[in-house]
């Protein structure tokens, strides 16, 4: 396998670097959970290319063919869990930073937390 032939796990990295830069330099309460989503996704990526076998089919065992080469459809189902409860976690998030904004006037982290360690 070459190193440019691996391009999906090139994209992983660098989703993942980009997610990862998103959660902890930005301040934006918004920015950091499309951070999360976006780290989230690379993540699935990842699982996702694992799995790919080359000439690898559905595992269906046939009659009369030996020696058959099968994919494994564990990792399309843990990530089809990972996406609903990736759903879940960034419809919880952006209802806390709706209250967050209700409470303070503000989806900016450090402002909130100086409001906070003022009062």
């Amino acid at each position: 396998m070459q190193l440019l032939g691996l391009y999906n796990y090139w994209v992983f990295v660098v989703l993942l670097m980009i997610g990862f830069y998103a959660v902890i330099a930005k301040s934006n309460l918004i920015k950091k959970l499309i951070g999360l989503s976006i780290f989230q996704a690379a993540v699935f990526l990842l699982y996702i290319s694992m799995d790919k076998v080359e000439g690898g089919t559905a595992p269906i065992i046939q009659a009369g063919v030996p020696d058959q080469i099968y994919s494994n459809p564990l990792p399309q189902v843990l990530i089809l869990t990972a996406i609903v409860v990736g759903i879940s976690t960034m419809a919880l998030g952006l209802a806390i930073v709706v209250r967050i904004k209700e409470a303070y006037g503000t989806i900016e982290e450090h402002e909130a937390a100086a409001m906070d360690s003022e009062a």
